[in-house]
């Protein structure tokens, strides 16, 4: 997979996030929550005018690129937000967390901006360089997709349902785009044509042939993303309040940051058993039968949205912001490192495996009249 050069000017323009926001935090008109919104929705607006100004014919060859800047903007902002709330800068962005979103200011909330200022931030950067340069970037498209979406869907019914839920303010509707455009920047991703492969029509059918026991490799996948169902199976159960022991003991000896009330560890184990628990179910199958030409593309989707997921549970599971009580106790820190690095992991690897050696996953050749022939004689 080429990895294309950042875009330059993007990252330059999503750079001024930190003069604008050290002003804003100065206004004292900005101690309202309507006026935040309303000066969020300005400014947002006025950076996608001086994006079009600047680069019109980037956005007219691909629309994305000016989804890219704006967002990268705001993934520079939500570093900005983290690091304010963990204590290495003041003075930036005080209004906003106060006034606007107060939910950022929870561990899950500091760890997933974090992951948009660091993880999303280069992929946007790099996206829009490919747009630059005319290049593809539908890889790095599939991986953002799931990490946005998974990274939204979780933040946003965890504000809803959880203690939270009275603290909503007008900024809060200013998600409402970051609803819409991922499904509208999902079907422009998908509809993009695949990078070209080098794998002939007998490579195919040889890699067909050979059974699961023939492939270690996938015969390892195969195993972990059994282990993976019944893992997330588990911990699905045990947020819905299971009453078996050995539920019990997990919630209160392993992470008990399932138990906390912000409700986002809750939504995040129910999204993995309604979305993740099929998806290992289905990977399992197209990974011991051939022709599934599907996996490639959804494996980057889950990794991406798993690798942000278990980045923002387990950062937000041991950090201070987080209760004392619902911390992961330190005699089963390692073993809840452990699995949860596993689990986050092996997504990781069965995308790799997919992009490099993606002969399996083929549609199998068809059959030439004259090998017809010979087969009926």
């Amino acid at each position: 997979m080429d990895i294309p050069p950042l875009a330059g000017k993007i990252a330059a323009l999503s750079l001024s996030a930190l003069p604008v926001s050290y002003a804003l935090n100065h206004v004292s008109a900005l101690s309202h929550p309507l006026w935040v919104a309303l000066m969020s929705a300005l400014i947002l607006g006025l950076l996608f005018v001086a994006v079009y100004s600047l680069s019109h014919g980037e956005i007219s060859y691909d629309p994305l690129y000016a989804v890219f800047a704006v967002f990268a903007f705001t993934s520079v902002v939500d570093l900005i937000i983290a690091l304010q709330e963990d204590g290495y800068v003041v003075g930036f962005v005080d209004f906003y967390t106060k006034e606007g979103e107060p939910y950022l200011r929870t561990a899950h909330g500091v760890f997933i901006c974090y992951w948009d200022g660091t993880v999303h931030y280069l992929l946007y950067l790099a996206m829009a360089g490919a747009i630059c340069r005319r290049k593809r970037y539908r890889n790095f498209g599939l991986y953002w997709l799931g990490s946005f979406a998974m990274s939204i869907l979780v933040f946003l019914t965890g504000n809803i349902l959880g203690k939270y839920s009275s603290e909503i303010r007008p900024a809060f509707f200013l998600t409402i785009p970051y609803l819409l455009v991922p499904c509208w920047a999902g079907v422009r991703v998908f509809s993009q044509p695949r990078a070209p492969t080098c794998c002939t029509a007998n490579t195919v059918q040889e890699e067909q042939r050979k059974g699961l026991l023939q492939r270690p490799a996938d015969l390892a996948l195969v195993i972990y993303l059994i282990l993976a169902g019944f893992f997330t199976l588990f911990r699905g159960l045990v947020v819905l309040d299971c009453p078996t022991d050995s539920c019990f003991v997990y919630i209160y000896q392993y992470e008990p940051y399932l138990r906390d009330p912000v409700a986002y560890p809750k939504v995040q184990m129910l999204m993995y058993m309604f979305y993740v628990l099929p998806f290992c179910g289905l990977a399992a199958y197209a990974l011991t039968f051939p022709g599934c030409s599907w996996l490639p593309d959804w494996a980057l989707v889950f990794a991406g949205a798993i690798g942000q997921a278990q980045f923002s549970h387990m950062g937000a599971s041991m950090h201070l912001r987080t209760p004392f009580t619902y911390r992961v106790p330190e005699d089963t820190w390692g073993c809840f490192f452990v699995c949860n690095l596993l689990y986050a992991l092996g997504p990781h690897l069965l995308a790799y495996r997919c992009l490099q050696w993606p002969a399996f996953f083929h549609q199998p050749p068809p059959s030439s009249p004259i090998a017809l022939h010979k087969k009926q004689q």
